[in-house]
């Protein structure tokens, strides 16, 4: 995730030339979406991104339950800021200008850790899914989910704190190209399902409304 076209070319090139398969995101929206639907062994962030910054992101990405190690690049080269990125979830810290060579051995040293991430599980607080047997618990009590509850409540855990629209919704979840007003009954009517299920017996509310503009998995 790199907001400097000619740098993340530079890079893309580099790795791939040592046999590394490599996908860009130039926003943080984008590399928090590239991040959560695709595996990956290795993530390397800008700490300054257009949209998400890279904390936020592996804030996030950490919530989730992820653990794809994170390397972070960036012209910010205090104490401090070092301090800051690795304790909010980064394995390694890279400062700008950096020699390709030394990035390269950055990779190869984050690679040895072995350290691949299970997409199988999301973890959220008390909430866990698993995506391979495709069963939902929540303070180790199941949820009895139906197909489509399971994929809306996945999707959600996906984003993150992101609120995700009516439109994300009806494209990436009930697979339309188009929004229309009986879709946007059919998600009301889903959402709140999901809310008795996922809320109702619980003190602690997770699923939010936020009001003219979508839905978010956000505890309280």
């Amino acid at each position: 995730m790199e907001d400097e076209p000619k740098l993340a070319t530079a890079v893309k090139q580099g790795l791939e030339a040592n046999d590394h398969t490599v996908s860009i995101a130039f926003t943080g929206e984008d590399g928090f979406f590239l991040a959560t639907t695709q595996p990956f062994d290795l993530l390397i962030f800008d700490i300054m991104l257009p949209g998400r910054d890279g904390i936020e992101i592996m804030g996030s990405l950490r919530r989730l339950g992820k653990r794809t190690p994170i390397l972070l690049l960036t012209s910010r080269d205090s104490l401090e800021d070092r301090v800051h990125g690795l304790d909010s979830g980064a394995d390694d810290y890279l400062t700008k200008p950096f020699a390709l060579s030394e990035l390269q051995a950055h990779v190869r040293a984050l690679g040895r850790r072995g350290s691949v991430e299970s997409e199988s599980l999301l973890r959220l607080e008390d909430l866990e899914i698993d995506r391979i047997r495709h069963t939902a618990t929540r303070a180790g009590r199941p949820l009895d989910l139906t197909a489509r509850e399971f994929e809306l409540l996945e999707y959600l855990m996906l984003q993150g704190d992101r609120v995700v629209s009516r439109e994300m919704l009806t494209r990436e979840v009930w697979k339309e190209s188009a929004r229309h007003t009986p879709i946007d009954n059919v998600i009301d009517v889903q959402i709140a399902r999901l809310r008795r299920k996922l809320d109702d017996p619980h003190p602690r509310k997770m699923l939010r409304t936020v009001r003219g503009v979508g839905f978010v998995l956000r505890p309280e």
